[in-house]
Formats: C-alpha cells, sequence, structure tokens
C-alpha cells in the first residue's frame, strides 16, 4: 500500500513556478507514515496524463493530484481522470452553489465558465474547498486505487489536506504508523568520505540512512518507521549517537540547526562577542548571523571592505601590505579579522577576501581562492585559506566562504 504524487501543469514543466505542493505533501506523507515512492509531473496535456495514471496505478494504491481544477480550458485533470477510468462527470448543484455564494461575499459575479469546476465523476465525493472555487475528489474508482485531487494553489490545497484528506486517510486505515526523521549535520567532510565511514549503516533497513549534500554541507536524514514518535526515536537514538561518534567536529548540529546558529549559542554561552570584516563576501556573513533571532547579545557589527581604501581606513589593513601581497592574502585576510575586532571592540573578529568570479583570476590567485582571518580574544590571529574552484559561480564561492568563516569559529569556541 504505497501513495503516488502526480503534479498537473505545464507551468511547473517550464519552471515557472516552483513546485511546493510536492515538497509539502511528500512531508506530509512521511508525517502519517504513507509510504511514497515516486512522483510525477506533467503538463496540460490529457494524452500524458493518461499515460502517467496508468503507470501510477500499477504500482501505487492513493493516487493524490494537484493542479489542472480551475475552470480555463487548460483545467482537464478531473474530466481526464474521469475519461481514464470510463466514467462520466456530472454536475453537483451544491458546488455551484457554494462558488456562487464565495463569489457574492467577495463582490463579484461568477464567471460561467466556473461552472465546469462543479462537473466531478460519477460516484466521487466532493472533497470541499474552504478559500477556493475549485473543489478536489475523494474517489475509488476501483477497489484497489484511492483518488485524491487538490488545486494548484498551495494555501488551497493546505486547508483541504488537513481540513478533509488527513480524516478520510486515517479512517481508511492509512498512516497508523509514522515516519520520523532526525537530520545530522556536518562540515569540513566530503559526502564521500563521510558516507564511506558509516557505510555500515547506510544499508540499514529501520531505521534508514540516507546522506546528501548542497553547498558544501553534508547531511544524513536518519528515518525510523513506527507505531509512535517516542518508539522511532528510540530506534534512531543509537544510531544517531554512532554517526556523531564518528564524524567527531565535523557534526556541527541537527534539524533546524545552521551553523550561524551554533556558533551564535557558543558565543552567547560564553558570553563573548564577535565582529566581522567582509570582502567578496559583500555582507553575507553579517546577514547570515543576524537571520537568528537574538543574534545582537554577541553579533556587534561589521564593515563591508570592499574597496582598499575602507580596508585601510576603516580596519587598518597597511597599505604597504596591500601593494606587496594584495588584497587577497593571508595578511590582509588577518589584518581584516584583528582590525574588525579592535575597532568594534568585541572578543572575536573574522575577515573575509578572495575572488568569487566570474572575472579577477591570475594563474597565481584563481578564482576561488578565498583567505579568512579569525581574531581571537587572546590576541591569536589565524588564517585560512580555500580553493574553492571557478565552475560551480559567483553564488558558491559566497555562501560556502560564509560557511567556510562560520565553521572556523565554531570549531576554535569548541576548543
Amino acid at each position: 500500500m504505497s501513495a503516488e504524487l502526480i503534479c498537473v501543469g505545464t507551468e511547473l514543466l517550464l519552471g515557472d513556478i516552483l513546485n511546493t505542493n510536492a515538497q509539502y505533501i511528500a512531508q506530509e506523507l512521511a508525517r502519517l507514515g504513507i509510504p511514497h515512492f515516486y512522483q510525477s509531473v506533467v503538463g496540460d496535456n490529457p494524452d500524458r496524463l493518461k499515460q502517467v495514471i496508468q503507470t501510477a496505478i500499477d504500482r501505487s494504491n492513493l493516487l493524490l493530484f494537484t493542479g489542472g481544477l480551475g475552470p480555463t480550458p487548460d483545467d482537464l485533470t478531473l474530466a481526464t481522470i474521469a475519461e481514464f477510468f470510463n466514467t462520466e462527470l456530472e454536475e453537483r448543484q451544491e458546488i455551484i452553489d457554494d462558488i456562487q455564494q464565495k463569489f457574492t461575499q467577495r463582490g463579484r459575479t461568477m464567471s460561467p465558465s466556473n461552472r465546469k469546476q462543479a462537473l466531478l465523476p460519477r460516484g466521487a465525493e466532493i472533497l470541499p474547498n474552504p478559500i477556493g472555487s475549485a473543489p478536489g475528489i475523494i474517489w475509488q474508482p476501483r477497489p484497489d486505487v484511492t483518488i485524491l485531487t487538490f488545486p494548484g494553489v498551495p494555501a488551497e490545497m493546505r486547508r483541504m489536506w488537513h481540513q478533509t484528506a488527513v480524516p478520510y486517510l486515517r479512517r481508511q486505515g492509512w498512516g497508523k504508523e509514522l515516519f520520523y526523521s532526525r537530520l545530522l549535520k556536518f562540515w569540513g567532510i566530503p559526502e564521500s568520505d563521510l558516507a564511506e565511514k558509516v557505510s555500515h549503516l547506510l544499508n540499514s533497513v529501520n531505521p534508514t540512512v540516507a546522506p546528501y549534500a548542497n553547498y558544501g554541507e553534508v547531511k544524513l536524514r536518519v528515518s525510523a518507521r513506527a507505531m509512535s514518535e517516542t518508539e522511532a526515536q528510540e530506534l534512531i537514538n543509537p544510531v544517531a549517537k554512532e554517526i556523531q561518534e564518528i564524524a567527531g567536529l565535523h557534526y556541527y548540529g541537527g534539524d533546524s540547526d545552521t551553523l550561524a546558529s551554533v556558533a551564535g549559542q557558543l558565543l552567547q554561552t560564553r558570553g563573548e562577542t564577535l565582529a566581522v570584516a567582509e570582502s567578496c563576501t559583500g555582507g553575507s556573513l553579517g546577514k547570515a548571523l543576524t537571520e537568528i533571532p537574538g543574534s545582537s547579545t554577541y553579533f556587534w557589527g561589521g564593515v563591508i571592505a570592499y574597496d582598499n581604501r575602507i580596508k585601510e581606513q576603516l580596519l587598518g589593513v597597511s597599505r604597504e601590505d596591500l601593494a606587496t601581497y594584495g588584497a587577497v592574502s593571508a595578511t590582509v585576510a588577518k589584518q581584516m579579522a584583528s582590525g574588525v575586532r579592535d575597532r568594534c571592540r568585541t572578543d572575536w573578529g573574522i575577515g573575509i577576501t578572495g575572488i568569487a568570479g566570474p572575472g579577477g583570476g591570475t594563474p597565481e590567485k584563481p578564482v576561488g581562492l578565498v583567505y579568512i582571518g579569525l581574531a581571537s580574544p587572546d590576541g591569536t590571529v589565524e588564517s585560512f585559506e580555500y580553493r574553492l574552484g571557478d565552475t560551480r559561480g559567483r553564488d558558491w564561492v559566497r555562501r560556502v566562504s560564509v560557511s567556510h568563516a562560520l565553521d572556523r569559529l565554531r570549531r576554535r569556541l569548541r576548543g
């Protein structure tokens, strides 16, 4: 018994609209403990939609559709589903009355085209839409197939999901168990290296362990299926503990933790403060820090020192060193870190300077070369060199540089 999600809309295929419905429903299915192995996106084309339905009913019992329930000619989801199962559409007066009432409340006149939204496959139940004009259906065209349809508008779909779909699925025996996941996060170790270290856990059945990476961060999702969240956590805990012990300091947090929030919590616990000086990251480090509520208790501010004159005048970077070593150098990164720490009178200072690209690189200093300076309360000033490459773009270099800076601070705070 498994579910399959079918999202209908040419705009999704063209990339004009981000398919947030798929992410939301996938998370909800996991929360309910409903197995979910396949998703499809298909344009507003009846023939292709029928092909998708045929494939889906051969492998899944619960089919969830989003999109294609509107009043326009290209909204063909219900008509295509009905035709596939050789069932006629019938007009439902209660839907027309509901749509008319909603239009009246909004001071509008219902268009004749909206009557199309009252056409449902014969025998289907109405899945009410409390806030929009397009209802969905709950229908069993065959004993082994259940179909639920939702509009593509996310706010409408979510209300319908919680108010009607979830109670219905529970009554039908879906979701007796639940899936519970814990996300473990790592920095400073490649995905392949971490996967090799925990390879003996990757074939585990319950809980499962799945690795993935994004912008240099590696994540392991540990998921368990159980009758309750408590039972699932009991399955997850020993596996998560083993992974953390294997990863050591590369493990920095889990679930909603970020490098910025973890570093900030360490600063707050120690009663210490931070200021930053940024060149190539253009304020991204400060942005990451200030996204954390309450960060003003430990983050005092920063300087975006893009031009060398700002590095000299505000941070005290040596003009001679700029001329000798260049703005992108370990020497300048260290002076930026100590300069912002001293001028802001904080305990810690971070300096970032680099070549984000796409231009500006040389054979000696290629695009993606970044130096991070870290000034500590004891007067120690360190520098770290990173060569992030020139193939992933400017955003990659900037974002990964911020994460490296926060990670270096985190490691030093942990001692």
